[in-house]
């Protein structure tokens, strides 16, 4: 579970999220991303040459922010630390599409794990901390 169960139901719903990390200097750097669910972490896809993967490396600290896309805005906000996952990455890879289509039964087309190599792509692991927001408006 990343928060109660009213938040988990929320970010299920959902397929966008903001996510900052922190620049070498400790300013903020924010980017907007489609994200999966994997049991308890939030997975994320970037590529290794990316800077929220560079800042991660550094400093696991982040912060992601899942938005209902109208209104009445609603929101969870998941402060926690993060992971760089560079192996066995297609599975999480299909969870964020899937999420991210909203197809739950997609497959992979052949070749999909030499596309994501070719592409650098690494998968982002968050492991919530802190969970807040609002999830009842309107």
């Amino acid at each position: 579970m990343i928060g109660n169960a009213e938040q988990d139901a929320f970010i299920r719903s959902m397929k966008w999220c903001t996510v900052t990390t922190l620049r070498q200097d400790g300013s903020p750097s924010t980017s907007v991303l489609f994200f999966g669910l994997d049991g308890d972490e939030l997975l994320l896809s970037t590529t290794k040459d990316r800077l929220k993967a560079k800042t991660l490396q550094r400093d696991p600290r982040i912060a992601v922010t899942v938005l209902d896309e109208g209104a009445p805005y609603r929101y969870v906000s998941i402060e926690g630390t993060a992971r760089i996952d560079e192996e066995d990455i297609v599975p999480g890879h299909v969870v964020v599409n899937r999420a991210m289509r909203g197809v739950p039964d997609w497959t992979p087309p052949a070749g999909y794990e030499e596309t994501l190599k070719s592409q650098g792509r690494v998968l982002i692991r968050v492991t919530p901390k802190r969970v807040s927001g609002v999830v009842r408006r309107g």
